[in-house]
C-alpha cells in the first residue's frame, strides 16, 4: 500500500541521513535486504549509487520490473557479504537484519549467521564509513544479540532510537562505525524523553564484570551472587548465600 511505501521511504531517508555521507561526491552504498528497491530509489534520488542484496527472487523481480538504478544480487546475507574489501562508502538496511535472528533451518545458528554477516560487512566497508540498519527487534534479547555480534566483528557505535516515547513512530537504527568511533547521532523526538532512553546502550553481557585493570572478575563474589540470583529467577534450586560464598579455599597440603 502507499502507506507502506511512504514509511519505507521515510526510513530510507533517515538511514541515509544517519550515514553522514560527504556532500561533494557520489558514494557507492550497499542496501541489505533491498526488496523491490524502494530504499534504492531514495539513494538514487540523493545522487548516490547502490548495489542491493536480497534473499527473495520475487522481490528482486519486482525491482527489475520497476527498472531501479541499482545493481541487484540474489543472496542470503547470513552467508556473508561477497564484495571486495573497502568497496562501499556506506551500508543501509531497512527492516531486514532482525530476520537473521530466526533459525529457519536446523543448521542455522543465529549468532554465527549474524557474526558472518557483520564481519564480512565490516571488511566490505571503507574505513571511516558507517552502516545504518533499521530493524524491528522482537525483544531486548534480539537487540542484545545483534549488537553484540556487530561489536564482536569490530564495529563501534550503537542504537539510535527515534521517537522513543511513541508506540507507533518509535524506530530503531543500529548505527555502526568502521575504524573510527564517531559520536552516536541523537534520536529524533528525544529532546523531551528521559535521558536514559537515547542512552539506550546495549552492552555485551561479558564486559560488565571487569576490574580496574580490565581483567575479567568472573568467579568473583559479585559475579557469583548475580549468577545465583539469575538462576533463582529462572526457578532453579540454588544454595543460600552465606559469608563463605565466593571465598577462595585454602590450598590442601
Amino acid at each position: 500500500s502507499s502507506r507502506v511505501v511512504e514509511i519505507q521511504s521515510q526510513m530510507s531517508e533517515r538511514a541515509v541521513e544517519l550515514l553522514g555521507l560527504p556532500e561533494d561526491r557520489p558514494c557507492l552504498l550497499l542496501d541489505v535486504g533491498c526488496g523491490s528497491g524502494l530504499s534504492g530509489d531514495y539513494i538514487s534520488e540523493a545522487g548516490h549509487y547502490w548495489i542491493g542484496m536480497d534473499i527473495s527472487p520475487a522481490m528482486l523481480d519486482v525491482a527489475v520490473e520497476r527498472e531501479v538504478e541499482g545493481d541487484l544480487l540474489l543472496a542470503d546475507v547470513g552467508h556473508g557479504i561477497p564484495f571486495r574489501p573497502g568497496m562501499f562508502d556506506g551500508c543501509i538496511s531497512i527492516s531486514a537484519v532482525q530476520w537473521l535472528c530466526n533459525a529457519d533451518k536446523k543448521s542455522h545458528s543465529p549468532p554465527k549467521r549474524l557474526y558472518r554477516f557483520f564481519s564480512t560487512l565490516y571488511t566490505a566497508l571503507a574505513r571511516g564509513s558507517r552502516a545504518v540498519l533499521q530493524l524491528y527487534p522482537e525483544n531486548s534479547e534480539q537487540l542484545e544479540l545483534i549488537t553484540a555480534q556487530a561489536m564482536r566483528a569490530g564495529f563501534t557505535g550503537g542504537m539510535v532510537v527515534d521517537y522513543p516515547n511513541s508506540a507507533k513512530a518509535k524506530k530503531f537504527f543500529l548505527c555502526l562505525f568502521v575504524g573510527t568511533s564517531g559520536m552516536l547521532p541523537k534520536g529524533l523526538g528525544t529532546e523531551c524523553a528521559n535521558e536514559e532512553l537515547h542512552q539506550a546502550k546495549f552492552t555485551n553481557e561479558r564486559t560488565r564484570f571487569r576490574n580496574v585493570k580490565g581483567k575479567s572478575v568472573k568467579k568473583s563474589r559479585d559475579w557469583i551472587l548475580e549468577k545465583k540470583e539469575r538462576r533463582r529467577r529462572q526457578g532453579k534450586e540454588v544454595r543460600a548465600d552465606t559469608k563463605y560464598t565466593g571465598r577462595k579455599r585454602r590450598p590442601h597440603f
